[in-house]
């Protein structure tokens, strides 16, 4: 079935059908001018501040239907670290010996999130991959180890890619029709969330922190339900933050510390979330 005919018959011509008319026509000063260009198709119009508004309603839309028409009705994300190498992997992200050292010693949270979306595959193949699909930001590190997982039993991933100022190409595991990329940081957001049963955050940076702490803050606040929020690496998280402290400041509610849980292992993890959903009950 094409597009038109999933949208349903109309007497007008599609946007598709005159997008192709108006390539035939013939060549002149006036077809050549920017303002004879459609508007949709001309990207000089389509790039302009004003056009704001727009261009964020189709960074929501397009993803949104791409997924809805796949059939996928909930995703766990992995959260974590691009700086993660893999388990004998080069530390290339290393500034000195001491980052060299802690970078290697962590990679054993990539074998982990490897594993972790393994689980989360398995049971998405009980429901033909709709529910619990495996979701990462598209890059290297524990990114790469979440499609990676998936890939290793057969089963699609989702990865959601941001324009950069370097480079940054998406990993080669991620299913190449689940590919999206973001210009902005808001609605990429959104797409992680929207979907979420269940949130796995390994050791990372300031990208790991803000998006953790987004989710917390949904959560604390009522505008996103209770779902699993679980916290790769006991010992790095609990230098890392300290939500002990803030309670005893008062700067949050005693027992909000409570949203999130601890573990070491892909099991551990995986236990949390087939309790919580009562799976294979």
């Amino acid at each position: 079935m094409t597009p038109m005919e999933k949208a349903g018959w109309t007497p007008l011509p599609h946007s598709d059908e005159d997008l192709e008319r108006s390539k035939s026509v013939p060549d002149t000063p006036q077809t050549r001018a920017e303002t004879y260009r459609l508007a949709w198709n001309d990207p000089d119009f389509m790039t302009r501040r004003e056009l704001r508004a727009v261009r964020l309603q189709l960074e929501l839309l397009k993803p949104e239907m791409i997924l809805a028409e796949r059939g996928i009705r909930s995703t766990v994300i992995l959260f974590g670290g691009a700086r993660l190498p893999e388990p004998g992997g080069e530390a290339w992200a290393a500034k000195n010996e001491t980052q060299r050292k802690n970078l290697e010693a962590n990679s054993k949270y990539y074998e982990e999130a490897r594993k972790f979306a393994r689980l989360c595959s398995q049971q998405s193949a009980t429901s033909y991959y709709r529910e619990y699909v495996v979701v990462t930001g598209g890059g290297p590190g524990v990114m790469e180890a979440g499609n990676r997982g998936a890939d290793d039993v057969g089963a699609p991933s989702i990865g959601l890619n941001i324009v950069l100022p370097h480079e940054q190409a998406p990993n080669a595991y991620v299913t190449p029709e689940l590919c999206f990329n973001f210009h902005y940081f808001a609605i990429r957001k959104m797409h992680f969330v929207m979907r979420a049963k269940a949130v796995a955050v390994f050791p990372g940076g300031f990208g790991t922190m803000d998006e953790f702490f987004e989710t917390l803050t949904l959560i604390q606040t009522g505008r996103m339900e209770r779902v699993p929020v679980i916290l790769f690496g006991k010992a790095f998280w609990q230098r890392a933050i300290d939500l002990d402290f803030l309670a005893e400041q008062g700067t949050i509610s005693p027992g909000d510390q409570d949203i999130i849980d601890f573990v070491d292992t892909a099991d551990e993890a995986w236990d949390i979330i087939r309790r919580f959903y009562k799976l294979g009950e």
